[in-house]
């Protein structure tokens, strides 16, 4: 079985790293994705009882500097600030983490090589290749210096890839044998997409299917979390049936989703 520090016994406890410890204890984590920036944003989606917030620079209106902003809010909040990078390179990894997130979520993951090189740069040597210097990551891990969030960083970041392509699920055993992977998050979306030429899926189709329940089996074969976006509260609920992480939609269209039915009923 390939090392998962989630799983470990040895990893410490950290109470400030909410995401973490909910995984670990077997919970069923709830997250929620961010793509709108703001530092009050931010404090709010963090008060509605999330594990997690997973600021999303990969697709959302977020720039480098409201990232470290948001990271801050919601660790401020108690709750575990993730960050969705926007590829698979060192610079966008290492820019990630030394806000002091507690973990990343890197998109469109096909083969072992590529997890291991984001593995690589996310994690300080011996283990990895991961440059020190950050002053601020720290401090949202609940720690005070620099030099005693390196000697836990290792240990403690959630480090999450993306499944979202028939090459990333052809892949997946190979994938889920690399050390260091913490969860693989399924993209229903983008692998509708890759498999089927259209999105989203209806969730009939059965190449869809067999292909997380692929992905899961993989997972759980080599001690792996896995993940998956669900677009409301019962579907929600349904996938932690399954799944160790549950993203709960986005801030974008939860807003307009509850504008639109009140205004439907304002105007009826």
């Amino acid at each position: 079985m390939s090392e998962n520090i989630i799983a470990s016994d040895n990893a410490s406890v950290n109470p400030k790293l909410r995401l973490f410890n909910a995984l670990k204890a077997g919970h069923g984590a709830i997250a929620t994705f961010m793509t709108l920036k703001g530092v009050r944003a931010a404090q709010v989606i963090a008060h509605t009882g999330v594990d997690a917030v997973i600021i999303d620079c990969e697709h959302g209106h977020i720039g480098d500097s409201d990232m470290h902003d948001m990271v801050s809010a919601v660790s401020g909040s108690g709750v575990s600030p993730i960050i969705r990078i926007r590829g698979q390179t060192g610079d966008l990894i290492k820019r990630a983490l030394d806000t002091g997130a507690h973990g990343i979520m890197v998109p469109t993951i096909n083969t072992a090589a590529e997890a291991r090189a984001v593995i690589s740069a996310s994690k300080f040597p011996p283990i990895g290749v991961r440059g020190q210097g950050s002053p601020f990551a720290c401090f949202e891990h609940g720690l005070a210096t620099p030099s005693e969030y390196v000697a836990k960083a290792n240990d403690s970041l959630v480090m999450m890839i993306q499944i979202e392509t028939v090459a990333g699920v052809e892949n997946v055993d190979e994938i889920c044998q690399v050390d260091g992977v913490d969860l693989l998050f399924i993209g229903p979306n983008d692998l509708a997409l890759s498999l089927l030429g259209y999105t989203p899926a209806k969730s009939t189709e059965t190449i869809f299917l067999a292909a997380i329940d692929k992905v899961i089996a993989s997972a759980k074969k080599h001690g792996k979390k896995v993940g998956i976006l669900a677009v409301d509260g019962e579907a929600a609920k349904k996938a932690k049936e399954r799944f160790d992480m549950v993203v709960l939609s986005n801030d974008t269209r939860s807003l307009q989703a509850w504008y639109g039915k009140e205004l439907k009923v304002s105007r009826s």
